[in-house]
C-alpha cells in the first residue's frame, strides 16, 4: 500500500478550508447587504442632499440630489429600458461641475443609439445611482470599496424618454449565491482529490 501523500494532501486541505470560510464570508456579507437595503428603500423618501464630492457613497443611494452642470466634457451610451420597460439607450453625460468635479449624468433614454441628446449643461435634479462599472465580476466579488456614483435625472432634454425610477432590484444580493457555490467548490475538490486517492491505491 502506498504511502499517503502529505504535501498534496496539506495542500487540498488548504484550499477547502479556504473555500469554506469564504462561503461564510459570504453569508456574513448577505446579512449586511439585507440591512442595507432596508436603509436603501428608506433613502428614496429622505431629503435632497449635495453631490459628494469624491462621487462614491453606497449610503446615498437613491437619495434626490441636484448638480449645476458647467459644461458636458462627454457623451457615452449604455444598453437599458424605459421605466415603462421597452428597452434603449441609456445617454450619459459626463459633466463638469464646480464642486464635485465631473459628474455622471443619466440624462434619459434614446431609442436610437445616434440620437443627440438637447442638452450642454445646467441645472439638473434627480436621485443618485451607481455609475457604470467595467470591472470584473470576480474584481467585485472582494471589492468592499463605495461605487461611484451618478445622478439619474428626472427632467430628460427633449429627444429623450424618462429614467426609470430608483429600484432596488438594481441592487445585487447574490451573496447567498455565492456562499452556495465556495461550499460546492470544497465539496467537489474533496470528492476529487479522494478518488484520484483511491485510483492510486493497489
Amino acid at each position: 500500500m502506498k504511502r499517503w501523500p502529505v504535501i498534496p494532501t496539506l495542500v487540498v486541505a488548504i484550499a477547502i478550508v479556504a473555500m469554506i470560510g469564504l462561503g461564510f464570508w459570504q453569508l456574513a456579507r448577505r446579512q449586511e447587504k439585507e440591512a442595507a437595503l432596508v436603509q436603501l428603500a428608506a433613502n428614496v423618501d429622505r431629503p435632497p442632499v449635495l453631490f459628494p464630492a469624491g462621487g462614491t457613497g453606497d449610503d446615498l443611494l437613491f437619495r434626490k440630489s441636484a448638480i449645476d452642470c458647467l459644461s458636458v466634457t462627454d457623451i457615452a451610451r449604455q444598453s437599458g429600458r424605459t421605466a415603462g420597460g421597452t428597452p434603449g439607450w441609456r445617454v450619459i453625460a459626463a459633466c463638469r461641475t464646480p464642486t464635485a468635479g465631473i459628474v455622471a449624468v443619466q440624462l434619459g433614454i434614446a431609442s436610437d443609439f445616434n440620437t443627440a441628446p438637447a442638452f450642454s449643461g445646467g441645472p439638473v435634479t434627480g436621485y443618485l445611482s451607481y455609475a457604470p462599472d467595467s470591472q470584473p465580476l470576480i474584481t467585485d466579488l472582494f471589492n468592499r470599496s463605495p461605487k461611484r456614483l451618478m445622478l439619474i435625472s428626472d427632467a430628460p432634454p427633449i429627444g429623450l424618454t424618462a429614467n426609470p425610477g430608483p429600484d432596488l432590484s438594481s441592487v445585487p444580493n447574490n451573496h447567498l449565491a455565492y456562499a452556495v457555490q465556495w461550499f460546492l467548490f470544497a465539496g467537489v475538490a474533496a470528492i476529487i482529490y479522494l478518488l484520484a486517492l483511491r485510483r492510486r491505491r493497489p
